[in-house]
């Protein structure tokens, strides 16, 4: 599996005031460092840090699955996440998290929904993948569903 951050262009276009899913600018405050994962860097925003919060649709057009919701951005330009093999911090920060699987049409593969505890993260997208109508995950909050990353498939 390869988990993709927020593209730096989509993040860039935010930090320099770009309206968000809403046609709204990015709310611009400071981080009280509990639990304000950045999209980007997919890093707990530090204690003090300015942050934005903004409404984001991590699809490329609106449909009625096209879920949008609210998420932190770090302020200031960060290094987008560069997948390693590991989970990144802000989808460890948490004791479980939402994972659904979606067709190449951007709509939910029904079905592939579960809450999981964090350290089953891997093996559930594994069995998400197992199916061939999906075509990638995303990872959101447990409980507030938020988005937080994307997964897809290995390259080969």
């Amino acid at each position: 599996m390869r988990i993709s951050a927020l593209p730096t262009d989509i993040a860039r276009a935010y930090q320099s005031g770009a309206p968000d899913a809403h046609g709204q600018p990015p709310e611009r405050t400071v981080s009280d460092g509990q639990g304000k994962p950045c999209r980007h860097c997919l890093r707990n925003i530090p204690e003090d840090a300015g942050m934005l919060i903004l409404a984001h649709r991590p699809f490329a057009a609106p449909q009625p699955y096209a879920e949008t919701g609210p998420i932190f951005l770090c302020a200031a330009p960060c290094e987008r996440h560069q997948d390693d093999g590991d989970l990144p911090e802000v989808l460890t920060s948490s004791p479980d998290y939402l994972i659904k699987g979606y067709g190449a049409d951007d709509r939910i593969v029904y079905g592939t929904g579960a809450v999981t505890p964090t350290p089953e993260i891997a093996a559930a997208v594994d069995r998400v993948f197992a199916r061939p109508d999906v075509a990638y995950v995303h990872v959101r909050s447990a409980r507030n569903n938020c988005y937080q990353a994307r997964i897809d498939r290995d390259a080969g």
